[in-house]
């Protein structure tokens, strides 16, 4: 069993991955940033040239994709104009910080030396932390579990359904990689909050 992420002696966090981990973890977050990037986030240029130069053309509808509108809920959900203002304002920054920590992700492992096609086995990954990164990852993984539970339907306290699912369904192996990732971010927090 993967031992999650230890304190770091300086601040932050560490943890040692298998190359199968680190290459799930990696393909995890390019989905999280395809998803990020693909749908469109902003209408085209609009005709007011200040409008343009402040750059507030975010979305002022909720995203179609399940996944998309619970990552950005609406914000006032009694209030379809205060909503669509406050999305037009936030919602692309607010994607452009979610893709960047998922690309943080990827370059972390790379760096810490997962190849580019994960071709054999024994790898080792040995992931090093600081406290900036650290906060990047825990949101990162907060991502990925709001995505995978919401394509897989998980409702709070249904953890008896999960365990129950033959292991020859497809969902219990995404439901095993859900709470794998919920096991990393906790281990993470605690790995910070004993750091500081």
């Amino acid at each position: 069993m993967h031992e999650g992420f230890q304190r770091r002696r300086h601040g932050g966090a560490v943890a040692t991955f298998s190359g199968f981990e680190a290459d799930l973890l990696r393909s995890l977050a390019s989905q999280l940033v395809e998803l990020l990037r693909n749908e469109v986030a902003a209408p085209s240029a609009g005709d007011d040239p200040l409008e343009e130069l402040l750059d507030f053309t975010g979305p002022t509808t909720e995203p179609e994709d399940p996944v998309l509108a619970r990552l950005f809920p609406t914000a006032y959900p009694h209030d379809e104009e205060a909503a669509g203002e406050f999305r037009r304002f936030t919602e692309g920054t607010l994607r452009d910080q979610k893709a960047q920590g998922a690309v943080a992700v990827i370059e972390t492992l790379e760096e810490a030396g997962l190849p580019e096609q994960l071709e054999k086995d024994g790898l080792v990954v040995d992931v090093e932390l600081d406290h900036e990164g650290a906060m990047l990852w825990m949101k990162s993984f907060t991502d990925i579990r709001l995505a995978l539970g919401t394509r897989l339907g998980v409702e709070q306290d249904d953890e008896e359904y999960w365990m129950a699912l033959s292991q020859e369904d497809p969902r219990a192996h995404v439901y095993d990689i859900y709470q794998w990732v919920g096991f990393l971010q906790e281990t993470l927090v605690d790995a910070v909050a004993q750091s500081r």
